[in-house]
C-alpha cells in the first residue's frame, strides 16, 4: 500500500507557504499558474489551475482585479484558498465565506493565516485517520470512512454557510 502511505506523508508534509515566504514582485499570469502548482495541494495532474479559471475568479468578484496584469500576495493568497475551497463548495459559497474572513478590518493576511491554520489541522486529522486503514484488507472500509468523514464535514460546513447567509442583509442574499 505504498500508494496510501505516500498520501499520508504528502498529507503531513505538504502545506501552502506562510505568508511571509509568498513572493514579495507581482506575477504574470504564467508565473501565478507555475506558483500555485507549488502551493496547492494535489495528488491528480487534472485538478490544475488555469488562466480561465484565474479569469473567472476575478470576473465573479472571488479574486482582485490583477494590477497592470501583475498578481501580487493578496492574489495568491485568495487563489490558494480557492484552490482547496472549490473542491467542496461552490463559487457562491466561497466567495461570502472569503467575503467575511476579509471584511471589515480582518486583512487579507489574517484571512491567509487562519486557512493555514485550519488545513494544517484538517491535513493533520485526514493523515491520522487512515492509520487504521492502511492494509489491503481494509482498502474498502477506509473508503466507506472517509467518504462519510466528508459527507459529515460537507453537512457540517453547508450549514455554517447557510447560517452565514441568513444574517446577511436582505439586499445581499438575493446575489
Amino acid at each position: 500500500m505504498d500508494e496510501l502511505h505516500a498520501l499520508q506523508e504528502v498529507l503531513r508534509a505538504q502545506r501552502p507557504v506562510e505568508w511571509d515566504q509568498l513572493p514579495d514582485i507581482p506575477l504574470y499570469m504564467d508565473q501565478v499558474l507555475s506558483y500555485m502548482d507549488r502551493q496547492s495541494i494535489r495528488v491528480d495532474e487534472g485538478d490544475a489551475l488555469t488562466s480561465a479559471m484565474v479569469n473567472n475568479y476575478t470576473k465573479s468578484g472571488l479574486v482582485p482585479r490583477a494590477e497592470g496584469k501583475k498578481y501580487g500576495r493578496e492574489h495568491l493568497a485568495y487563489l490558494t484558498a480557492i484552490c482547496a475551497l472549490k473542491q467542496v463548495m461552490s463559487a457562491r459559497d466561497m466567495a461570502l465565506i472569503i467575503g467575511k474572513e476579509t471584511e471589515g478590518s480582518h486583512s487579507v493576511e489574517e484571512m491567509y493565516q487562519r486557512f493555514r491554520a485550519s488545513l494544517d489541522q484538517a491535513l493533520e486529522h485526514a493523515a491520522g485517520e487512515m492509520e487504521p486503514y492502511l492494509d489491503e484488507e481494509k482498502l474498502a472500509d477506509g473508503a466507506v470512512h472517509f467518504a462519510l468523514l466528508s459527507y459529515a464535514a460537507g453537512v457540517a460546513s453547508r450549514r455554517y454557510v447557510n447560517v452565514l447567509r441568513s444574517l446577511e442583509p436582505e439586499s445581499k442574499r438575493k446575489k
